[in-house]
């Protein structure tokens, strides 16, 4: 495996010299082809070991629901989303040639430190923000917002339990897709990120359906400032941090509300949710950029991170990597 040039920055990381159109096409096929793969693999085996623990099918006529409970459903849908980040890894790696890390950031791996930094400015903001959109509905449309079938205790602290083993990786895998290999892989052959940013921000959209316009504007516009913060940043752990602590909070609010069966996705999201974010996402992504400058994180990749193949000598005769 051999990564980037020291001094490489975060989109341009699949440039290791050995990304030939051959290459780029194999890795686009394998992305694809795995993804695919994986997914109706897991859904497989997910709904086998549902139903052996006693879970029931859904009806036919229950929109796209493949499990009759609406937690059970939920859990399964993000165990299959979390394939995303096994399949970019392994795509990199077999057709890039490159350490799979340098998807995570500049460092060839996740900064753990960083990430539990920002995931401590994340929860904080997001649970502000959650609360500024849900005052601002239930003064629009009064206690309507709030109802459903609230689950008993047992069920909501399980519910939550499992939103907050299985989100992070499900959120994780989103970000290894459309903020990390996507604009990795326009950024081996061009030179700004932001085509790949760009690119990755419409089909991150597209990818949660088309609920409405404003849930649309609102999934592109907040991508594009991830996209910027990932390339400020160096790495996926600020926008890992942002997108577990929103979903955290959006499935735990629509199960303790017992509204998780009509929750749908940040498609479906409403008008006063565009106008928050207009105002949010700026002001996180600012935030941590700046907390990032003031700990001097580096956003580009060093010498010790970047391993350079051996130059063979008249003696030792060429080596592969």
């Amino acid at each position: 495996m051999v990564a980037a040039p020291a001094g490489s920055r975060y989109h341009a990381q699949a440039r290791n010299g050995r990304q030939g159109w051959w290459h780029r096409l194999g890795e686009l096929l394998a992305v694809v082809g795995l993804l695919v793969a994986g997914s109706v693999v897991v859904t497989g085996v997910g709904m086998v070991a549902a139903t052996a623990l006693g879970a029931e099918a859904a009806p036919d006529d229950d929109g796209d629901a493949l499990l009759a409970d609406p937690l059970v459903d939920t859990a399964l849908g993000l165990l299959v989303l979390a394939v995303g980040i096994p399949v970019v890894m392994l795509a990199v790696r077999w057709c890039g040639s490159r350490p799979a890390g340098t998807l995570a950031s500049v460092a060839g791996r996740v900064r753990w430190r960083w990430l539990g930094l920002c995931a401590a400015v994340a929860f904080p903001f997001m649970a502000v923000q959650m609360g500024v959109l849900m005052l601002w509905e239930w003064l629009s449309e009064g206690d309507a917002v709030f109802e459903g079938d609230a689950p008993e205790a047992g069920k909501l602290l399980l519910g939550l339990a499992l939103f907050v083993v299985l989100v992070p990786f499900q959120a994780g895998a989103e970000e290894f897709v459309f903020r990390g290999w996507l604009p990795q892989f326009f950024g081996g052959f061009l030179r700004s990120p932001w085509p790949g940013v760009v690119v990755a921000s419409v089909l991150f959209a597209l990818a949660h359906g088309f609920g409405g316009w404003s849930g649309f504007f609102l999934l592109f516009y907040s991508s594009l400032w991830w996209g910027w913060l990932v390339a400020r940043t160096g790495g996926l752990e600020a926008v890992i941090a942002m997108h577990t602590a929103n979903n955290v909070f959006s499935f735990g609010l629509a199960l303790a509300f017992g509204q998780l069966a009509d929750a749908g996705t940040a498609a479906d999201a409403p008008w006063q949710a565009l106008v928050v974010e207009l105002v949010w996402a700026p002001v996180f992504c600012l935030v941590v950029a700046r907390l990032a400058r003031a700990r001097g994180l580096a956003s580009v990749s060093g010498p010790e991170a970047v391993p350079v193949p051996p130059v063979p000598t008249p003696a030792s005769g060429p080596r592969t990597a």
